[in-house]
């Protein structure tokens, strides 16, 4: 099983992600991406959809048009797992 992170593991890998908001009532990071139009959202979306197949952690998230909404939690660690801080990293890359 994943194991949650603790206060201090989520407060170091907090200040390494830029731009994501922390929703300490369900223990998920939040961010909206915004890309240049709906073919450079979906490129993104397709390349963590192949992560997150590889890891077996997928997101939950939202698109329309150029902007996609991602929320990572961990469901069986009940809140954030280095799983999550390893998915918002590679994507950070995938929208660079």
């Amino acid at each position: 099983m994943t194991e949650r992170l603790s206060d201090s593991e989520r407060t170091a890998a907090l200040a390494a992600l830029d731009g994501w908001d922390h929703d300490a009532e369900c223990d998920a990071i939040s961010k909206r991406f915004e890309f240049a139009d709906f073919s450079e959202a979906f490129a993104f979306m397709s390349r963590a959809a192949l992560l997150a197949e590889k890891m077996d952690h997928h997101p939950e998230w939202f698109n329309v048009y150029n902007k996609v909404d991602v929320t990572l939690t961990t469901h069986d660690a009940d809140g954030l797992s280095e799983k999550d801080v390893e998915m918002a990293k590679a994507m950070e890359g995938f929208a660079g």
